[in-house]
């Protein structure tokens, strides 16, 4: 667990509501570079011996993590797109759909079939777990590129939503470096 991004939510994040918290200052709007290097080294130590040999994450919010992670792995990242480019169509790309839950708009996420393999040994990393629709579309993404998921690190999950059930029902191993028991607005 990341006590500088625990110490950081509690100076900075705003609960909007019981399922909204606003972290835009630092993490996924505004981003402090100090803090994502920090990030990427926790999640490097932690899965290093998982011989991790690329990450994948989803654009946009998750990509300036994946990137302070794979510079500590020293190994590439793919995100997922949530519009295919032009240049990225039909059968030369896995797809898969996610719906956001902030947003609560549905995407069909894609990535080029020449970035993932079934030699690959896959690192999720996201920003925010709460249903885990976005980590199990990343999931459904790998799967279909016969590659082997080792593990999934989240920034910071909402554990009162059944995002982590999910994953752990798949057998992936889980590490959230901040984990919410609850959201008070009044708090």
């Amino acid at each position: 667990m990341s006590q500088i991004l625990k110490d950081r939510i509690r100076k900075d994040g705003k609960v909007l509501n019981e399922r909204v918290l606003k972290v835009d200052s630092f993490l996924n709007h505004q981003v402090d570079p100090t803090l994502i290097m920090e990030l990427g080294a926790s999640f490097a130590d932690h899965f290093r011996s998982s011989n991790v040999t690329k990450i994948l994450t989803l654009e946009a919010s998750g990509i300036h993590i994946a990137f302070a992670t794979s510079i500590k792995l020293n190994v590439p990242f793919v995100y997922a797109k949530k519009r295919a480019a032009s240049t990225q169509q039909g059968a030369g790309v896995y797809t898969a759909e996610v719906e956001s839950f902030t947003r609560g708009l549905s995407s069909t996420i894609s990535v080029s079939k020449d970035y993932l393999s079934s030699s690959d040994r896959i690192l999720i990393i996201d920003d925010f777990l709460a249903s885990g629709n976005a980590a199990i579309g990343l999931l459904s993404v790998a799967k279909q590129a016969g590659a082997t998921v080792v593990g999934i690190g989240i920034a910071v999950e909402k554990s009162f939503q059944s995002g982590r059930d999910r994953l752990e029902s798949e057998g992936i191993a889980v590490l959230s470096l901040a984990r919410l028991k609850s959201m008070d607005v009044s708090s």
